[in-house]
């Protein structure tokens, strides 16, 4: 499991939240930072996205049983 890697997008999240907070109060330094944040974000998520299906695609198939 991609445990590092959705370990990595938990902390970019939390670390964006104050920076939420300032920007819906109307800092726009903060919404600049918000929005840089969301760009490390998408891309860490990709990267969790990558990591699942590497993982399924690594798995080898169950044959399925017919009753």
């Amino acid at each position: 499991m991609p445990l590092q890697e959705y370990e990595t997008l938990k902390r970019l999240v939390e670390e964006a939240a104050e920076d939420v907070q300032k920007a819906a109060g109307g800092n726009k330094a903060a919404g600049t930072r918000v929005r840089k944040k969301m760009q490390e974000i998408k891309a860490a998520a990709q990267e969790v996205r990558k990591k699942i299906l590497e993982g399924r695609e690594a798995e080898p198939e169950t044959p399925q049983q017919s009753t």
